[in-house]
């Protein structure tokens, strides 16, 4: 199986981006693609969640950002901070932001976003590179692809899989926010996803 990239973009071009693609929205999808297809292609509806995930997480730019979508280091660790401090961000019982003895923060960098200092360290058993020594590596745009597709495909965010919600005729777009972040904004990006998928199958040869 594979797919029409002209017939895909074009009809996420409209769907999705608002009529324009830019070349980093192009990447990003573009970044995920072989990956998702290097094991199996499986169900078009994962490649979709795992897109829309992506969307949402990175601010529909598809690129790997860094948390809060700070420009830097530093500024990511002091809007967490101050955010922190301010009593909105209530869920969050340790300061995973603060730095270790050398300087690191395991603040969530990505196309989805993963923190702390224990999933930086498992995250890299699967893309082979050292993310606790250089967790910045999680911003290039392949390391974070992997990332995605295999957390996503293997439950390695919470423990939840794709094959959990979308599976034969299963299919729970909003259930399926919990393989990433519970139910936060699940409706909106089952929405999105959805029409991500809609443009995938149009794209579809077998």
């Amino acid at each position: 199986m594979r797919i029409d990239r002209r017939i895909v973009f074009a009809g996420l071009r409209n769907a999705v981006f608002g009529g324009r693609l830019s070349q980093g929205q192009v990447d990003g999808v573009e970044a995920v693609l072989p990956r998702f297809s290097a094991r199996g292609w499986g169900d078009p509806r994962w490649l979709a969640y795992m897109l829309a995930t992506a969307h949402h997480e990175t601010g529909g730019t598809m690129q790997a950002v860094r948390e809060t979508f700070a420009p830097d280091d530093e500024e990511a660790v002091n809007r967490l901070e101050r955010a922190w401090r301010a009593g909105k961000l209530p869920t969050v019982s340790t300061p995973y932001w603060r730095r270790d003895a050398a300087g690191r923060s395991y603040y969530g960098r990505g196309l989805v976003q993963i923190t702390h200092r224990e999933n930086y360290a498992k995250m890299s058993r699967v893309t082979g590179l050292d993310l606790v020594a250089e967790p910045d590596l999680a911003l290039r745009l392949d390391v974070s692809a992997t990332i995605l597709v295999v957390g996503m495909t293997e439950g390695l965010f919470s423990g939840a899989r794709l094959s959990d919600f979308f599976s034969g005729t299963k299919a729970d777009w909003t259930g399926a926010r919990k393989i990433v972040n519970g139910t936060d904004r699940a409706k909106k990006i089952g929405v999105t996803a959805r029409t991500f998928d809609a443009a995938i199958r149009a794209g579809l040869v077998v």
